[in-house]
């Protein structure tokens, strides 16, 4: 921030010490050279303000943008795994209301549900911890801790879908840190390819796994009117 407001504050600086002295040398009266030097610090200090609210809205417009690649990175890491991936639809909620699921793949043991984060800094916080902080140079965040977010999505996913094994993993987008060892269920995106490939549910009794994934497509909620109640309840939240 400082180096992009370097050469503004400069401008400060040099009007506040030249203007008088121009005054003077011009033979402008006191009250004249006062007014026009504070016009003009005011004209200064307005251009730092503008850019300061244009750099806040250029970062938010930055972050929004970033974001939805790293969503469509881990869309496309899914899809190289699988054929069998959904991304972005509504569930009937585990405890009522409604759950928006970010991403699931259904493997040969069964279904990953995906929760896509993007943060760049530090992020710390414990699996119990109800909430994470990420701290991004001087800006200091908290959210929601994503593992009990994302096991509240894989249990919605278990009511739709009865006896169908489902876990739950998390996944960072953005140049991220973690201060202490994370749980095996939480990743970075560049570890995404090399996990689903490791990834074992273990035996799986079920027998046919095109039956469940029609029935989860058909549990989908794609309707506006499933949109609308799901955009009113995080707005009410």
């Amino acid at each position: 921030m400082n180096q992009s407001l370097g050469p503004l504050t400069l401008i400060v600086a040099a009007a506040t010490a030249v203007l008088p002295a121009v005054a003077l040398a011009t033979g402008v009266p006191t009250g004249i050279q006062n007014t026009g030097a504070g016009l003009v610090l005011i004209g200064v200090a307005g251009a730092l303000f503008l850019a300061l609210l244009f750099r806040g809205f250029a970062t938010s417009v930055a972050r929004v943008i970033t974001a939805r690649f790293g969503r469509r990175r881990v869309s496309r890491v899914l899809r190289q795994r699988s054929a069998d991936v959904m991304d972005n639809f509504i569930l009937p909620g585990a405890y009522g209301g409604l759950t928006r699921i970010d991403h699931v793949i259904l493997t040969s043991g069964g279904i990953l549900c995906v929760l896509a984060k993007h943060y760049n800094g530090i992020v710390f916080g414990e699996p119990d911890e109800p909430q994470w902080t990420n701290v991004d140079g001087v800006q200091r965040r908290k959210f929601l801790n994503p593992q009990i977010q994302n096991e509240g999505r894989a249990r919605a996913l278990r009511k739709a879908l009865p006896g169908v094994p489902v876990a739950s993993l998390v996944v960072f987008t953005g140049s991220v840190q973690f201060t202490s060892p994370r749980e095996n269920n939480v990743i970075h995106v560049r570890e995404l390819d090399s996990y689903i490939a490791k990834f074992v549910f273990g035996p799986s009794r079920i027998e046919d796994w095109d039956a469940v994934w029609l029935s989860l497509k058909s549990t989908a909620l794609t309707d506006d009117a499933s949109r609308k109640d799901m955009a009113a309840q995080l707005s009410f939240g």
